[in-house]
């Protein structure tokens, strides 16, 4: 038992998926592992074990932002053995021919965060996903013509936004999409040696205003599941 995990030894399996939303994670438990067992709700952040086509694989919930993601997957890899960390979250587009729904593969994540500076006071780092999930990733995804974009994203520490058109910028460089979790998980795999991927859906536009619902979001991102599930 961890500080904010009260799973045994044993009870988490070394493929962990990591949606942000703990009901994220409860709903894939229930629709797609065999015999899941929950084994954490500290602070409601459900977390679950079971299997996948044969293959031994948890869900863990890890709230919202950098250092949230951070004391969750820190737990998992040092108190749990865990090896492979797949987020699977809702980002928000910034390029005008990504639309709702798709599917982004975050290659890297720059970041407007702070969180690397105590580690590389003189310099920036880098954070990156790991090749072999990456690889493993879009092999699955074009066998089964499962549409997807691959490239750069930001990982904010803002949700909301003072000066509603910052994201230009980002978009001008190319970057796909926000969310607020990834440059955390890349640099906490990184420095534990573990392999780490996000798997993003878009669920709004910061160029259209599009934006998806709130039940959406919970329950009906299958082919992001289905990719990640399919990675380890």
């Amino acid at each position: 038992m961890s500080l904010h995990i009260e799973a045994k030894k044993g009870d988490i399996a070394e493929s962990v998926l990591l949606p942000g939303d703990p009901l994220r994670a409860k709903w894939i438990a229930e629709n797609y592992l065999e015999n899941p067992k929950c084994y954490n709700n500290i602070r409601g952040m459900l977390g679950y074990t079971g299997n996948y086509k044969g293959k031994r694989v948890s869900v863990q919930g890890t709230g919202m932002g950098i250092p949230s993601i951070l004391i969750y997957c820190t737990e998992l890899i040092k108190e749990y053995g865990v090896k492979n960390l797949i987020r699977v979250g809702s980002a928000g587009s910034y390029q005008p021919d990504i639309n709702l729904m798709d599917i982004i593969l975050a290659m890297s994540a720059s970041t407007n965060s702070a969180i690397n500076q105590s580690v590389f006071p003189n310099s920036i780092f880098a954070p990156t996903a790991n090749f072999d999930l990456l690889m493993k990733t879009t092999d699955y995804a074009k066998a089964k013509k499962i549409p997807f974009r691959a490239g750069n994203i930001l990982t904010s520490d803002k949700f909301y936004e003072d000066d509603p058109d910052s994201f230009r910028t980002w978009a001008d460089h190319g970057v796909l999409c926000v969310e607020m979790e990834t440059a955390g998980l890349y640099s906490v795999a990184a420095k534990y040696g573990v392999k780490a991927l996000a798997i993003l859906t878009i669920s709004d536009s910061l160029v259209t205003k599009e934006k998806i619902t709130a039940e959406i979001r919970e329950t009906k991102l299958a082919q992001m599941t289905e990719l990640a599930l399919n990675s380890f």
